[in-house]
């Protein structure tokens, strides 16, 4: 069977499991929100009608307000690829939000997190 591209995954699916990352390590939904939004653009409001809807992570940036000109600040990697070394948009910023929700994980500030 083929392995599906990230880019075609359903976010809503996503979403639990980056919150359950932060949730064990002491951090909080409202957080991996927080980081979702600064990257994303959307308010609370939007998030939750784009986890509603189900969409893809394609749709989820496709159709972001504003995504945060700062993103490219994130560095680092994720599964063992270098963020900054992702050529597909859709998964560079699909990597980005892990990012976020890794540091968050690890303890760092949320201000911190988010570039501020």
């Amino acid at each position: 069977m083929a392995r599906k591209s990230i880019a075609e995954m359903s976010f809503s699916q996503v979403y639990p499991l980056l919150v359950q990352k932060a949730e064990r390590k002491g951090r909080t939904r409202a957080e991996v929100d927080a980081a979702c939004c600064w990257l994303t653009g959307y308010d609370e409001a939007g998030l939750a009608r784009q986890l509603e809807r189900g969409v893809t992570y394609r749709e989820l940036f496709d159709e972001a307000p504003a995504l945060n000109p700062n993103r490219v600040l994130i560095t680092g990697k994720v599964c063992g690829v270098d963020v900054a070394a992702i050529e597909d948009p859709v998964e560079r910023c699909a990597r980005y939000l892990d990012k976020l929700v890794d540091e968050l994980a690890r303890g760092k500030a949320l201000e911190k997190v988010l570039r501020s």
